[in-house]
């Protein structure tokens, strides 16, 4: 009977000093300041090289071809 309190105390003990290992995942944020990386824009890097027109008539074309009504036709 002593062993199995001694066990259940010594269990509940580990179970309980367990929970002071966590820590706070919160993020912390500067007001005012973007702390992630810089976003480019859809047409500045890749195929397009900054051609802003080249993208856009590459978007149009690829709209064109899931046009619906454009496959039926």
């Amino acid at each position: 009977m002593k062993k199995e309190l001694i066990l259940a105390l010594t269990a509940t003990l580990g179970l309980s000093l367990s929970a002071c290992g966590e820590y706070s995942q919160v993020a912390q944020y500067k007001p005012g300041n973007y702390q992630g990386k810089s976003d480019t824009r859809p047409w500045e890097g890749g195929q397009f090289a900054g051609n802003k027109q080249a993208w856009e008539a590459a978007l149009a074309a690829r709209n064109q071809a899931q046009n619906e009504y454009k496959k039926a036709n």
